[in-house]
């Protein structure tokens, strides 16, 4: 397929016939099967500085999708070491309001849910800048630990009223919470899940905290609205797991765990929450069973909905750079709006650079002056759009546009056009 921008490889996806070497994440079998090809990516949010772009010192990993054949678990088959993405971290949850208040929800009906009170222990794993934990502290939660390794957002979460350390969630780190503060009554994991190569070790250390009567709450992308949206930029390097709930099932049960509850949720694309508890401690919801009916008739454990969605991803990819070729052959400009790491896999994905958008807009202080991964498009303030108002915007934060075409009202108002790539090309706000 052509691209826009040479420098990057064209789409290619799989025929399910090549095995990757990398074992499935959840049992170990060898025969996972390669179902999407995505070429060579940064990873998606190591936004870079303009002197690190001279220096020439990104770095690229192959970016494949694998299905195992024995359990239906799908994963990356390619993995970046964590360091590489975690250690400085850039994603602040606070960004969004409609994450923030998300979180905060999640947090009262937590609190509600498992009757917490002001003597509980909550440590949420993988605690980002804070923002559930703070959400715990406004349920009433009397005691609340974050981990989490970006050392840059540890601040921002202690800021909150919050006791953070920073490290990776490990057994020995979750026998040292335990030795200090005693069990948890609630850990929380708040798309840290998918993020995690090592589950045998991340159960052991669940193992280590949990109390006996306590539970685990997580919530992670779902595949079958991934499949159903065709989100194909949520698949990124962090992302190593894309769960659903069957082999989910399977890796809690062979640790001594159960999910005993899950729900669907509308926010980003559509996530699943699950609810876990250790064997027999609680009984099993009938949507547990319902969802693993559902996902028995969608057939994700074979290759063919993997290349459905190939198909649909040309076409996404067809009908965007159409547009963007419409605008700029007219001497039109176009810019985009969000920095989310999703963007960073469509850009790539798609060859689009600096010729094609002339920056990215963002309201994270942290990825402003910056440049996009791979792409190298630059990344600014949102005023920059009110100011010199381009004739199409692409949203690249889609998840959010109710929320964005908020913040864009005035522009929209003033003829200006967003479109959003996902599930197809279209446009929001103002006219269609």
């Amino acid at each position: 397929m052509e691209s826009l921008n040479a420098g990057f490889a064209p789409v290619e996806h799989s025929t399910g016939k090549e095995t990757a070497t990398t074992p499935c994440l959840v049992c170990g079998d060898s025969a996972v099967a390669v179902v999407l090809d995505l070429g060579m990516t940064a990873p998606a949010n190591n936004f870079i500085l303009p002197d690190e772009l001279a220096r020439n010192s990104e770095r690229f990993f192959p970016l494949r999708l694998g299905l195992c054949r024995n359990c239906g678990h799908v994963q990356l088959v390619d993995h970046v070491p964590p360091k590489v993405m975690f250690d400085h971290y850039l994603y602040m949850s606070s960004a969004s309001s409609t994450l923030t208040e998300h979180l905060r929800d999640l947090a009262r009906t937590v609190t509600k849910n498992l009757n917490l009170g002001p003597d509980d222990l909550v440590v949420d794993i993988g605690c980002n800048d804070g923002t559930l934990l703070e959400g715990f502290k406004l349920a009433g939660v009397g005691r609340r630990i974050g981990v989490d390794p970006a050392t840059n957002l540890a601040a921002a979460a202690r800021s909150k009223g919050a006791e953070v350390m920073t490290a990776y969630f490990t057994p020995d780190i979750a026998a040292s919470i335990r030795n200090a503060h005693g069990a948890a009554a609630a850990l929380t994991m708040t798309n840290t899940f998918p993020h995690i190569p090592d589950l045998p070790s991340l159960l052991r250390a669940v193992d280590r905290l949990l109390a006996e009567d306590g539970a685990l709450v997580l919530e992670a992308h779902y595949l079958v609205d991934l499949m159903e949206m065709c989100a194909f930029d949520t698949i990124y390097h962090e992302h190593v797991s894309y769960w659903a709930l069957k082999p989910m099932v399977r890796l809690f049960k062979e640790h001594g765990f159960d999910v005993f509850d899950i729900e669907r949720l509308p926010i980003h694309h559509g996530q699943i929450r699950a609810w876990v508890c250790r064997k027999g401690k609680r009984p099993i919801s009938n949507r547990v069973t319902e969802a693993l009916s559902a996902e028995e008739a969608l057939g994700l454990d074979s290759a063919e909905p993997y290349l459905q969605m190939a198909a649909k991803i040309q076409n996404i990819k067809s009908d965007l750079i159409a547009m963007i070729r419409e605008v700029r052959g007219r001497g039109g400009r176009v810019a985009g709006y969000g920095a989310p790491a999703k963007g960073s896999t469509l850009l790539s994905f798609f060859g689009l650079g600096p010729d094609d958008l002339d920056y990215i807009a963002d309201r994270n202080l942290l990825k402003q002056g910056r440049l996009t991964p791979g792409s190298h498009i630059p990344v600014v303030s949102p005023a920059r759009i009110f100011a010199d108002h381009p004739n199409l915007v692409v949203l690249f934060a889609w998840n959010f546009a109710d929320e964005i075409a908020q913040q864009m009202s005035a522009y929209l108002e003033g003829g200006g056009r967003i479109v959003a790539p996902i599930p197809e090309v279209h446009e929001i706000g103002g006219k269609a």
